[in-house]
């Protein structure tokens, strides 16, 4: 069995350009789905963000809401507890005029 090897062709200037022709061609063609899919994938890209900004700020809405209702809580327990502790103040003030009272009389029984 013999085999036999292709015969060369001649690369004239007609068949260059043809081929130079046909390589922009594919590039061209190559370049328009690449920047296709690019603009695809942009398109996506921004409706994810646009998507998560929303969540983002839905949910800093939300913790905004709760920080300013738990703020407000705080400060009502703190008015409470300065109403408590004027109440406080205002009986151990009682208390400790009593216990003076008692003593001075305690010392003025006994010191006669």
């Amino acid at each position: 069995m013999t085999v036999e090897a292709p015969k060369r062709t001649a690369w004239t200037d007609p068949r260059i350009d043809d081929l130079s022709e046909r390589v922009d061609a594919g590039f061209k063609t190559a370049d328009e789905k690449m920047e296709a899919g690019f603009r695809e994938v942009r398109s996506e890209m921004k409706a994810g963000f646009e998507k998560a900004d929303k969540k983002m700020d839905a949910g800093f809405k939300r913790a905004d809401e709760r920080m300013d209702a738990g703020f407000a809580r705080v400060d009502s327990d703190i008015r409470e507890l300065r109403g408590d502790l004027s109440g406080l103040r205002k009986e151990l003030l009682v208390a400790a005029v009593i216990v003076i009272a008692a003593l001075l009389g305690l010392i003025g029984t006994h010191a006669f």
